[in-house]
């Protein structure tokens, strides 16, 4: 069946002097979706919904869903609502659901793996709120079903009253003499015939043909005055006016699709009104013509749109597939190389989230392959730690043992002691290396609480200390005075001056906590410029000293050489030994807490006084072999 032009104008029916009109047909009613009428079916359906992978329906005003628990919610809600729920928003509960659902999946699947256990040997378990869901889907399923047979219901109804109204109709349109005395009535049953809406789309338009067939019959027939035709003709007019005026408006609506819809909606009713003044025929369709043709250009040009940004979306997705892809993971060798390329991934994943869709038949495509370059990335960074996992345990037996130590000393009073014990505890602490990184918080937060509680029952047991922690602060502030003093004049100052103030500095007792590392970030900077700056005539003195002693050994007919070059190559290679330990140690240490942040700053700063030696050492070397070079 054919369906009619939307834009058609409806044409007007004559008086009975004029030829009689035929009014197109509406458009033939969308048939209703093909929902699921029986328990099984819709069983189905929600069984194979369960297995389709989609990227859901994000818009800017749909709810986030954090959890399958929160989704499974808003499912119980909609069923209890028993209206069926909008098919939109259940797509779009299905596809978050399953993405949650997989994520899930995933991530035990990953745990599995990095616990040990072979990828083949994983098997999901049994997902109460996937259950939960899909009874929750199934019910609303059954329910549209049951909306949907009711409106078939009454739409067969419809047609049995509009079947009534075109006998009537008919009945009335037998004489003249009918149609004069029944005006009144047949008004009615016109807009009796407004008010019934959809019928069944395979009798829509046989019957509106049938109707307008009748009702042009009683026109022809019907012998009214000239005033009451021109009355009728005028409110027929004044009624398409407003449309057009209303179909104007929707101009100025932001929302085009809205628009385009309402603008369906004036179709429909545009239709439904009679016929006007025949020489105002044209001009008030073309003017309602005119207003159409802007909203619908508009309709299109959305859409349009809509495929060139998905276009633009998917090269975008694609660019990050290509970026994913082209991470090499076996040039990643250290703690802090997968760190960093693993913040990489997940920076580009959090920006894949912020693209739109691309084309329906490539968007599948593309997130399939950026799942997949994701997938294999974490699996050979799994790999990567699987092999650290020996080492990583037993420094976690280590940890919890400090651990126990540190809460069995934490309500202790013996200030002293136990502050030294536990300070003891720290070093030991910074020496162990990393843990699994599922421990490792947890094992920091006990550790650290331990620590902090003892010392906060110490600050508060010790609270008369605190006029003297404010002199010790001036004290010390004397001292970076002083420090600066001679920073800025470093051509008078000393090595000694610089050494009796530091000794000065460090017989000065504590000062108030929350001052402590401002404080002491001044003391070290203006004390590392002072050292930077002896250090490097320091340095160049002692390797001075070094080959002149070198050169005496050489004079006085010593063989001393090879062992000094085997002595300083140790030396040498225990000192990169040293600095490997710290700097693995800091990249798993997330010093969160007060004392935590201490401990990061205390290894740095050994860090970078190895590096300093280890420097000198290398020094040494290179002028240990041109002596021994020379000697040749």
């Amino acid at each position: 069946m054919n369906e009619t032009n939307p834009l058609q104008p409806a044409p007007e029916v004559e008086n009975v002097a004029a030829e009689a009109q035929t009014e197109p047909a509406p458009e033939t009613v969308t048939q209703a979706e093909n929902i699921e009428n029986t328990t099984t079916e819709a069983q189905a359906q929600v069984e194979a919904d369960a297995q389709q992978p989609a990227e859901e329906t994000l818009t800017p005003e749909a709810p986030l869903y954090e959890t399958k628990e929160q989704v499974v919610e808003r499912a119980r809600a909609i069923e209890a609502e028993g209206t069926g729920g909008d098919k939109a928003e259940l797509d779009y509960l299905k596809q978050v659901f399953y993405r949650l659902h997989r994520a899930a999946q995933i991530a035990a699947r990953n745990a599995f793996v990095e616990g040990g256990g072979a990828p083949e040997d994983w098997r999901p378990e049994i997902d109460a709120a996937e259950e939960n869901f899909k009874s929750a889907m199934l019910a609303i399923r059954q329910k549209r079903a049951e909306l949907a047979e009711e409106l078939e219901r009454f739409k067969a109804e419809n047609l049995d009253k509009k079947l009534a109204i075109i006998e009537r109709v008919k009945e009335l349109a037998t004489s003249p003499e009918e149609a004069n005395q029944h005006f009144d009535e047949f008004k009615q049953l016109q807009a009796a015939w407004k008010e019934i809406k959809a019928v069944p789309a395979e009798r829509a338009t046989e019957i509106w043909k049938t109707y307008q067939h009748h009702v042009e019959q009683f026109y022809d027939l019907l012998k009214l005055n000239i005033e009451a035709r021109e009355y009728d003709f005028r409110k027929n007019q004044e009624a398409k006016e407003r449309l057009c005026q209303q179909a104007e408006a929707l101009a100025d609506e932001t929302d085009i699709i809205a628009a385009f819809q309402k603008l369906q909606a004036l179709h429909a009713e545009y239709k439904e009104i009679g016929p006007v003044a025949k020489d105002q025929r044209e001009a008030i369709w073309e003017r309602f013509k005119a207003a159409s043709t802007i909203i619908n250009k508009r309709h299109q040009e959305h859409f349009e749109s809509i495929k060139a940004k998905e276009e633009e979306n998917l090269a975008a997705k694609t660019q990050l597939c290509e970026s994913v892809e082209a991470i090499q993971t076996d040039n990643l060798k250290s703690f802090a190389q997968w760190d960093e390329a693993t913040k990489q991934v997940i920076d580009m994943q959090a920006q894949w989230k912020t693209i739109g869709f691309a084309n329906h038949k490539q968007n599948a495509i593309v997130f399939d392959r950026f799942r997949s370059a994701c997938d294999a990335f974490f699996t050979a960074k799994a790999d990567f730690f699987r092999n650290v996992k020996d080492e990583q345990n037993q420094n976690l037996e280590q940890k919890r043992q400090l651990v126990e130590e540190a809460e069995a000393l934490q309500d202790s009073t013996e200030w002293r002691k136990t502050a030294d014990k536990l300070i003891n505890l720290q070093k030991q602490w910074k020496t162990i290396g990393a843990v699994p990184r599922k421990y490792s918080e947890q094992l920091w937060q006990r550790f650290t609480a331990a620590c902090d509680h003892f010392f906060e029952a110490k600050n508060a047991a010790t609270s008369d200390q605190r006029a003297e922690e404010r002199k010790n602060l001036e004290d010390k502030r004397g001292i970076i005075e002083q420090l600066t003093q001679l920073a800025q004049d470093k051509a008078n100052a000393t090595i000694e001056q610089v050494r009796q103030l530091q000794a000065q500095w460090g017989e000065i007792g504590h000062v108030p906590f929350r001052e402590k590392d401002a404080l002491y970030k001044q003391y070290r900077a203006v004390a590392d410029e002072l050292y930077q700056h002896f250090g490097a005539n320091q340095v160049r003195r002692r390797l001075e000293g070094f080959q002149k002693s070198v050169r005496q050994a050489v004079a006085k007919g010593e063989s001393t050489l090879s062992r000094e070059m085997d002595r300083l190559q140790r030396i040498y290679e225990s000192r990169k030994a040293e600095i490997q330990t710290y700097e693995n140690n800091l990249n798993f240490l997330n010093a969160t807490s007060r004392s935590g942040n201490t401990l990061v700053a205390e290894m740095n700063r050994k860090v970078e006084k190895l590096r300093e030696e280890l420097d000198l050492v290398e020094q040494k070397i290179k002028a240990l072999q041109a002596e021994i070079k020379a000697q040749q």
